[in-house]
């Protein structure tokens, strides 16, 4: 995960819906074509009515070897927000966020599992990051961004929520409101049809990778794929997702500064 840098990044009524951090590299594409994106494993269709449930097909699974095939799809509902007092949307999306602290309020410790893109929860997340490109409304995808709590125990730095909120955080808020005006004036009329992820390229990094205390799972270069109301497709990078406690989270959306 680019821990050397800022880092860590609502819900709508349906949505389609992964991480490295060597903050030496280069920041990640512009909007490409859909056409660039590598050949990916089969999966549903992204649904566009407003309260279906998300449909997801990937390759994933906790400790154990990586799927062959070079990519792996998910996809969901158009995004759509969800109106006020609506909750049987949200409720549809997935189940309650991973726990953080246990029942004494104390961080929960780091594991080995492996992410699944068909988790709810990080459906939801997905979600949260479409939606904030589509709408401006960047505040409701931090839960899309990795924990302040998980920071803190894997960053070997002084103050780490220092650097985790004026680098990171600002970072991501930054990139997903130049994802937003990319998509123009028609922003919010667009479609939402899902992410693409390298699951292939996913691995564990040791302890002491790149300056870290604790391991992770990482994934680079992921896809968020949009449709405008003009029938044109665009992408934009999702340049890093890293583990905690076998969900993936968003760590830079655009390149590593």
């Amino acid at each position: 995960m680019s821990l050397s840098r800022p880092w860590f990044l609502g819900l709508v009524a349906a949505l389609p819906v992964i991480i490295n951090a060597g903050c030496h590299e280069s920041r990640g594409a512009q909007t490409d074509p859909v056409g660039s994106r590598p050949s990916a494993v089969p999966v549903a269709n992204a649904v566009p009515a407003a309260n279906a449930a998300p449909a997801a097909n990937a390759v994933a699974s906790a400790r154990q070897p990586m799927p062959e095939s070079p990519s792996a799809v998910v996809a969901v509902a158009s995004a759509a927000p969800t109106a006020p007092g609506n909750t049987a949307a949200a409720t549809q999306q997935g189940e309650a966020p991973p726990a953080l602290l246990d029942d004494r309020g104390k961080p929960l410790a780091q594991t080995d599992q492996r992410p699944t893109l068909t988790s709810p929860s990080f459906q939801k997340r997905v979600t949260a990051v479409a939606r904030a490109i589509l709408t401006g409304d960047v505040e409701p995808a931090l839960e899309a961004f990795f924990p302040l709590v998980a920071y803190q125990q894997v960053k070997d730095v002084a103050k780490p929520e220092r650097d985790y909120k004026f680098r990171l955080v600002a970072n991501f808020k930054r990139d997903l409101l130049e994802y937003h005006r990319a998509l123009g004036a028609a922003a919010s009329e667009s479609k939402f049809e899902g992410i693409d992820v390298s699951e292939k390229d996913a691995k564990w990094m040791a302890p002491g990778t790149e300056g870290n205390r604790l391991g992770y799972f990482r994934v680079l270069r992921s896809r968020l794929r949009f449709t405008l109301p003009t029938g044109r497709s665009r992408e934009f990078e999702l340049t890093s997702l890293i583990s905690w406690r076998g969900e993936w989270y968003v760590v830079h959306l655009h390149g590593f500064k």
